[in-house]
């Protein structure tokens, strides 16, 4: 979520055959194939991402679309956009997406294009972790509708579970339930999903996904990543690198090799310098602390946003039209960050 939602805020078939169904005969082979059983499980540090968002932010009550990105695009045209901005976050240094779903996007006609940006990611080498988003009207941090959730999940996980490249995260930002209730939905998520490999799946942390340890510490749970966010604009008021890093770290307790801190991010387009002094700037200090920390304890990290029209944030602006497309850096200091956060 980004800060201007935290502001408002405050702040089906299980079938392997729905592939053809919903693919067509242009489905990726690396969407149907299984994953070698010899693959090596990725430590939390190797994701090193950034979110492809809707200009909306990602909460939607239409099928939710990755900035560049139509409904009307046929798939095809989708797995060439995707291509190329894939391209351009692997210029970036990063070799993870994550991508957002709702059950419109999923359960509608758009499915069958979306698959494209999945499979020209996964085809390119990178991790797509599949977030869930609630729905615009809706904003209570709780599922929107139990029956279309599951169907979005059953229609993704069929899809995709033999596909050793791609991570589903149940819900983003699950503040509307109490610790024990999102531990108990995520725990039932885990369990109907057996079929999913534990390393595969993203629980975020409590309320706005901002302390893993309630989730790390429950035993249903074990095997599962665990989803943190976390942004400048919480504390305002904070320009200690020391005092962010202090509260990263008390976020994560003692969770770090399954944490991957898959929301996270500033202001990119203001001229900031994120390697120079902090000057009075929380965000200077927030980000030199977040991408310290990530380097020091071996975090996952997935910068929001990648890329989002129309978003201060974002860390690259799209470029040219149709298919041929480019990405252009909004801060090469911010850029430098996560450089040294990935150890790049």
């Amino acid at each position: 979520m980004s800060r201007k939602n935290h502001r408002r805020t405050a702040c089906l078939s299980a079938l392997l055959a729905c592939v053809t169904a919903f693919g067509g005969a242009l489905a990726s082979p690396a969407s149907a194939s299984p994953a070698s059983p010899e693959a090596a499980v990725p430590p939390v540090s190797d994701f090193h991402g950034v979110n492809w968002a809707d200009p909306r932010d990602n909460y939607a009550d239409d099928a939710v679309v990755p900035s560049g990105l139509s409904t009307s695009d046929s798939y095809a045209t989708v797995y060439a956009k995707s291509e190329a901005i894939i391209d351009g976050f692997a210029k970036l240094g990063a070799n993870t997406v994550r991508l957002p779903v709702n059950p419109t996007s999923v359960n509608g006609p758009f499915w069958k294009s979306y698959r494209g940006a999945i499979d020209a990611a996964t085809d390119q080498g990178f991790k797509v972790i599949l977030g869930y988003w609630e729905a615009d009207n809706a904003k209570d941090g709780k599922i929107d509708n139990q029956a279309s959730w599951d169907q979005m999940w059953a229609r993704i996980t069929s899809s995709y579970v033999r596909n050793s490249k791609v991570y589903f995260e149940p819900m983003n930002e699950p503040f509307g339930y109490t610790s024990q209730e999102w531990r108990d939905i995520a725990a039932k998520w885990v369990t109907t999903h057996s079929n999913v490999p534990r390393d595969r799946i993203l629980i975020g942390g409590f309320k706005y996904s901002e302390d893993v340890k309630p989730v790390c510490a429950d035993s249903r749970l074990d095997g599962t990543r665990l989803a943190l966010h976390n942004y400048g604009f919480w504390h305002t008021d904070w320009t200690s690198v020391d005092q962010w890093k202090q509260d990263f770290k008390q976020r994560i307790g003692d969770c770090a090799s399954r944490t991957i801190l898959d929301e996270f991010g500033a202001t990119m387009t203001s001229g900031l310098n994120y390697n120079g002094p902090i000057n009075g700037s929380n965000e200077i200090a927030y980000i030199q602390a977040a991408t310290d920390t990530i380097r020091e304890l071996g975090l996952g990290s997935v910068y929001w946003p990648g890329l989002r029209n129309g978003d201060t944030y974002s860390l690259t602006t799209l470029q040219g039209t149709g298919t041929d497309l480019s990405l252009k850096v909004n801060n090469q200091s911010g850029l430098d960050r996560l450089h040294w956060a990935w150890r790049q």
